[in-house]
């Protein structure tokens, strides 16, 4: 099992093309490498969504894996911006919105995104420099 302790971990979908642009954004902005990486459809991803006894059948949710808790859809993505340096923190702001209004917009570009960013035949492959950041 992986180890899950004091570790971040943001799980998204390998073959989506704007699931992996917020990857590439969330690692530029990532100064302190506060953030581990997995596709959902990974191994070690499988391992931790059984462990949380979460259903990996559909990928349309990023989750955010934080103190041992599970954080999906907008609310994993306003977890993850306070993180992020610079302007970007202030994202956290949208916490006040209750997650069923913010989960209307995340459903809606999650059902789209396909269409409207394109799709991979394979998951990323992260460079030598980013390996030790994405898990397996």
């Amino acid at each position: 099992m992986i180890n899950l302790e004091n570790k971040s971990i943001i799980m998204f979908d390998g073959v989506c093309n704007l699931c992996n642009n917020a990857v590439q954004f969330i690692i530029k902005r990532d100064t302190k490498h506060f953030f581990l990486f997995t596709s959902l459809q990974s191994d070690a991803a499988k391992e931790i969504l059984l462990h949380f006894k979460l259903k990996n059948s559909s990928f349309d949710s990023i989750i955010l894996i934080e103190n041992n808790k599970v954080y999906q859809k907008s609310t994993a993505i306003v977890k993850i911006a306070k993180n992020l340096s610079g302007i970007w923190k202030l994202g956290y702001s949208f916490i006040i919105i209750p997650s069923f209004i913010r989960d209307l917009f995340y459903d809606l570009i999650a059902k789209h995104r396909y269409n409207w960013f394109g799709k991979k035949d394979a998951c990323m492959i992260p460079t030598p420099a980013l390996k030790s950041r994405f898990l397996n």
